[in-house]
């Protein structure tokens, strides 16, 4: 993997998880890891510390640190206007690309792509109207291909996708096109926030919309906590879309994650940056959402054939699903000794890593936790009628197992729902969220019996929950 320093005039924030365990080790990124920094290590991070990169040894610490999910860079202040074509492929809803089209600064030129739209006039009248370039075509291939067809067109440095349903926010594209100062960023995507209307669909929708990523700032690739972020909005550098070959136009969903992920397999950077934003208006009904969820489930299995490594709907630590299934099962000295077990096996990891062990036991409490809350979705998502008949009633004996199944159930809702404190009650938010991962389920067995697979159903084995980098590089 390139090592590039990061440029000067760059700044670093750290992540909000990162902890400093002693002088030079630190803990922290995703996915989480034991970071040691060298004498010189630590000379530069007292620089970048009180202000900007100013040195190669600060630059090469600060690569190191955004690397790693650790930290979040920020760029100095540009020079200049950024030279970005703005591209928006249409199908129809011209009332949602009027409202798109409207919210642009006139800063930079817009290409609209109409892929063949049935109302083919009211699209061009409202790129008239605002000024916006229009290619036309006649046979719709989808966004992915559409967006294809609008890059034969531009010459800029920069291309800023954007869809037609998204509602664009005032200097969203200099912030972001301002990253590229660093010469080993591709892509960099903006938070996408939900715009829906105030219903039990909409207020759901708004909480955990499937385009927005959070509010935590992150490098993106696969087995991170953002493996991947979406073109709704996206600023990229043209040369690496020429270089990667752009958009499969075979794919109608999941086009964008393909890109992300061959994007990353070519050693570029893409980054997300959630304190810039654009709005997206969301499905305003419930077969809407619910449909939307199952589209994008389609994918799932397509994609899982293009990157066998990088899609996994459920990562499990040998220990931690030892300790769950013990404590489903209702063994609790079994749980208690696969989970001393992972404690014992990660104490002796840290001593012979020199590292302090008194974070042992919360390390593997938390993986334990989280493997419980991803055994819990997986079940609901792909197995959702087999866990239904294990809870049919069936004599005062089986309520141990009711109990366990009901916890696989309803356990990540509720967590979700602890998280992010909608404004939803937790029993619709509960049965919003189970709805909505039976919904991408159904889409995921769909394009797994349409291209005879089943890889997207395949678990990942995590052996080490936790990596080290302590080979003392600055």
């Amino acid at each position: 993997m390139k090592s590039t320093p990061l440029p000067f005039g760059f700044r670093i924030t750290l992540d909000r998880e990162v902890r400093q365990l002693s002088g030079g080790l630190w803990f922290g990124g995703s996915p989480a890891r034991v970071l040691r920094l060298t004498e010189a290590g630590q000379k530069a991070w007292q620089q970048l510390e009180d202000g900007p990169v100013t040195s190669a040894a600060a630059g090469t610490l600060a690569r190191r640190l955004t690397d790693a999910g650790m930290a979040t860079p920020v760029p100095p202040e540009p020079e200049g206007a950024p030279d970005v074509t703005v591209v928006i492929p249409a199908h129809d809803r011209v009332d949602l690309l009027e409202r798109c089209l409207s919210g642009m600064d006139d800063v930079h030129p817009v290409l609209v792509v109409d892929d063949a739209s049935e109302d083919a006039a009211a699209v061009a009248a409202i790129c008239a109207a605002y000024g916006a370039k229009l290619v036309r075509r006649d046979v719709n291939g989808g966004p992915g291909a559409a967006r294809n067809t609008a890059l034969e067109q531009v010459t800029t440095e920069l291309v800023a996708f954007l869809d037609s349903d998204c509602v664009p926010t005032k200097g969203w594209i200099d912030r972001l096109a301002a990253h590229f100062a660093d010469p080993l960023l591709a892509a960099i995507a903006p938070r996408v926030r939900g715009l829906a209307p105030d219903s039990w669909a909409g207020r759901y929708t708004r909480a955990t919309g499937s385009l927005d990523l959070g509010d935590r700032s992150a490098r993106v690739a696969p087995g991170t906590r953002t493996s991947y972020v979406p073109t709704a909005a996206l600023v990229v550098r043209r040369s690496t879309l020429v270089e990667v070959g752009a958009f499969d136009p075979r794919l109608r969903v999941g086009e964008d994650v393909d890109l992300i992920w061959r994007l990353h397999k070519a050693d570029h950077r893409i980054r997300y940056a959630a304190d810039v934003h654009v709005d997206h208006h969301e499905p305003t009904t419930w077969h809407g959402v619910l449909g939307r969820r199952a589209r994008y489930g389609t994918s799932a299995a397509p994609l899982a054939l293009r990157h066998p490594d990088a899609l996994a709907h459920l990562a499990l630590h040998p220990w931690s699903i030892l300790t769950v299934a013990a404590l489903l099962a209702r063994r609790p000295l079994l749980a208690a000794t696969a989970f001393g077990g992972s404690v014992a096996s990660m104490v002796d990891q840290l001593h012979a890593n020199d590292v302090p062990q008194a974070g042992a036991v919360r390390v593997m409490a938390t993986a334990a936790g989280q493997t419980w809350l991803g055994c819990g979705r997986y079940a609901t998502q792909f197995a959702a009628p087999v866990l239904a008949a294990l809870m049919v009633p069936g004599g005062r004996r089986r309520w141990g197992r009711r109990a366990a199944l009901a916890s696989l159930l309803l356990g990540p809702p509720l967590a979700g729902w602890v998280k992010r404190r909608p404004a939803l009650d937790p029993v619709r938010y509960t049965v919003a969220a189970v709805a909505d991962d039976i919904a991408y389920g159904s889409g995921v067995w769909a394009g797994c019996l349409t291209h005879r697979t089943a890889a997207p159903l395949r678990p990942a084995v995590v052996r080490r929950p936790l990596r080290f980098d302590l080979k003392g590089k600055q």
